[in-house]
Order: structure tokens, then C-alpha cells, then sequence
């Protein structure tokens, strides 16, 4: 498959070094990564699919669509900045940007922020998530926080629940002080190809 990426000259590749996107290849790359999250998108917004079920049906139907019904979706949905996950869908020439962020597991009590996107890589911990209204665009507050569990507070709510520590790994934030962004493993404003 290298060989094959290499000949079409979508990668860069010495052999046993690192694979590098060429131009065309970070190209197609982000391509593809637009058609998942329209895909996404449409499968939640219009036929009714949970934002935990779609990341696999998404898969299937991103290499079977045409560009023309892709357009059409896309437009259908009023050209959306961002798919279900909060995960940005990047422009046709291929731009995205998202604010400074940072994964709530480097958050400590008191921190709090405004959740900007959630790994869909665990369908259990997004029903979850969702059971509690924990979605791109809540507010977060960490109260205690341990290796093993986390507990926090959504839109103020004043309910505190409790989350596996895992799910801290996989919830990116946006800070309300900016002090917590300074931490080890938060990130800049970066651009979609950057982020995965």
C-alpha cells in the first residue's frame, strides 16, 4: 500500500522512515476528512441517527457518495463549521481553524470551560456523555479529579456526576481561564490535519 501511495504520489516515503503527505496527498487527506463529517453531520441532523452510532456508518458511506450528492448535503444542512463531535469540517479548499484548546484531563478543580469537541472513538462513553447533556458547547467545571474518576458540573447546573477518568482523555475544552491553556499538553489553535 506505501508503494502504491508512493507511485500515485500521495506520500514521501524512504524505507523504514516516517511517511510523509506530499501536497496532493495532505490534500486528498483532508478531503476525505470533510466528506466523514458532512457525512456525519447529515446522518444526525436528517435521518435521525444518535451522534454515538454514526462514526462507522459514516465510514461506508464517505467512499460511495458522489461529490455531487456531497455538495448537495452539504448545502442541505446550511454548510456546517463543525460535525456532531464538535470535530471542525474543513472548507473545499481544504481551511479550518478552532480556538486554543486543551483536554479536560488538564484541568484541576475549579478549572472550567466550554467543551469544544469529543473523541467519538467510544460509542459507550458518548451515550454516556449525552445522558448527561455533555455535549460540544456545554460548560464544564472540574471539582475533584483523580486517575480513576472525574467528577464535574455541566451548564452550571450545580449536579455534580461522575465520569470515568478515561473520558477526560477524549474531551477537548476551551478555558475560561486562560492560565489552564498555559498547561503541559494544551495546544494552539491548530488546523484539522493537525488535530488527527
Amino acid at each position: 500500500m506505501v508503494k502504491k501511495l508512493a507511485a500515485s504520489g500521495l506520500v514521501e516515503h524512504k524505507p523504514y522512515g516516517p511517511l510523509l503527505l506530499t501536497a496532493e496527498g495532505h490534500s486528498r487527506a483532508v478531503a476525505v476528512v470533510r466528506r466523514h463529517r458532512i457525512v456525519e453531520t447529515w446522518l444526525v441532523n436528517e435521518m435521525g441517527y444518535s451522534w454515538d452510532e454514526v462514526h462507522d456508518e459514516a465510514e461506508v458511506l464517505e467512499h460511495s457518495i458522489s461529490d455531487k450528492l456531497l455538495i448537495a448535503i452539504d448545502d442541505r444542512l446550511g454548510n456546517p463549521e463543525h460535525d456532531p463531535h464538535g470535530d471542525p469540517i474543513p472548507t473545499v479548499q481544504g481551511h479550518t481553524r478552532r480556538p486554543n484548546f486543551t483536554l479536560l484531563s488538564n484541568a484541576h478543580p475549579d478549572d472550567e470551560g466550554t467543551v469544544l469537541r469529543i473523541s467519538d472513538r467510544d460509542p459507550d462513553l458518548l451515550r454516556l456523555l449525552a445522558s448527561h447533556n455533555m455535549r460540544p458547547g456545554a460548560h464544564v467545571q472540574v471539582h475533584q479529579f483523580s486517575k480513576t474518576t472525574i467528577f464535574i458540573s455541566i451548564n452550571n447546573s450545580g449536579k455534580i456526576i461522575e465520569l470515568p477518568g478515561s473520558g477526560a482523555d477524549i474531551i477537548w475544552i476551551t478555558a475560561s481561564d486562560p492560565g489552564l491553556l498555559k498547561r503541559p499538553g494544551s495546544a494552539p489553535s491548530q488546523t484539522v490535519d493537525e488535530l488527527h
